[in-house]
């Protein structure tokens, strides 16, 4: 009996020696791990390559919803309009103003901006829509083409700090702290969803819009802002509100073709 108490006692103390030793080993790893990921993130691309790469597995491929759309009026006064919009990424977007069958609004592919007026074709243009870019687009496509993306658009990928927006950690990409009237872009550190964008805007490139993305909702393995609200001089100037939000609806090839343009419209899953 008293030898197999002894042995007990030799057994007890080894365990503990052992889990102590485990324990000192552990400690500055465990200490570490978030030093090392917060020293992963030195610049733009590396933002954008950690968006990519938490989401890319599951972040939906389409999505369709009813929007909201308000203008807001220096003297006071909005006008509101209801908008369809459909997504497949990455890069691609189609918008209906008002009814579908009057054959208005826009159809943005790969960088290609064309409008539609009453069905006709009435004009197209290059244009790059940095919201689809950074709040779609850079979850389905490589970093580098998204990286690529927005330095030809002028953001300055080098330059990054932190700051607090809404209680919530964000990287700035874009700027110096302390700038905002650089173009720039706001990225949620915790769960890296874009959330805020300072470029000019297309009136008057001497004044900057302050574009924020609000409401994120979980959905489909991935996230849907809905709510969007555009700032000028800190004063609102346009918001949209979503509603009847799907994800990875089975949308027709011809929904994004200008040529189908009055012939097919995006449809619910």
């Amino acid at each position: 009996m008293k030898i197999g108490h002894i042995a007990l006692q030799q057994a007890l103390r080894m365990q503990r020696f052992f889990f102590s030793l485990r324990l000192r080993w552990m400690l500055p790893i465990l200490f570490l791990l978030p030093l090392a990921y917060a020293q992963d993130i030195r610049n733009g691309e590396d933002v954008l390559r950690a968006m990519h790469d938490r989401y890319a597995s599951s972040w939906y491929q389409t999505l369709t919803f009813t929007q909201k759309s308000t203008t807001y009026n220096p003297d006071g006064t909005s006008k509101a309009e209801i908008w369809h919009e459909a997504l497949a990424l990455p890069g691609k977007l189609r918008i209906d103003i008002g009814a579908p069958g009057d054959g208005n609004g826009y159809l943005m592919v790969d960088g290609t901006l064309t409008i539609f007026r009453e069905g006709k074709e009435s004009g197209t243009r290059p244009r790059m829509n940095m919201l689809l870019v950074l709040g779609f687009d850079v979850y389905h496509q490589a970093p580098q083409t998204t990286s690529a993306i927005v330095k030809a658009e002028g953001y300055d990928l080098g330059k990054l700090h932190e700051e607090t927006w809404e209680g919530q950690p964000v990287y700035v990409v874009g700027a110096e702290k302390g700038d905002l009237s650089s173009k720039q872009f706001w990225v949620n550190k915790n769960n890296l969803l874009f959330v805020r964008l300072f470029e000019p805007t297309r009136t008057d490139p001497s004044k900057f819009q302050d574009i924020r993305f609000e409401d994120y909702r979980e959905i489909a393995g991935g996230w849907v802002a809905a709510r969007v609200e555009v700032y000028v001089d800190g004063k609102k100037t346009f918001s949209e509100e979503y509603s009847d939000i799907q994800t990875n609806a089975k949308l027709d090839p011809g929904t994004f073709d200008t040529k189908q343009f009055n012939s097919t419209h995006w449809e619910k899953p």
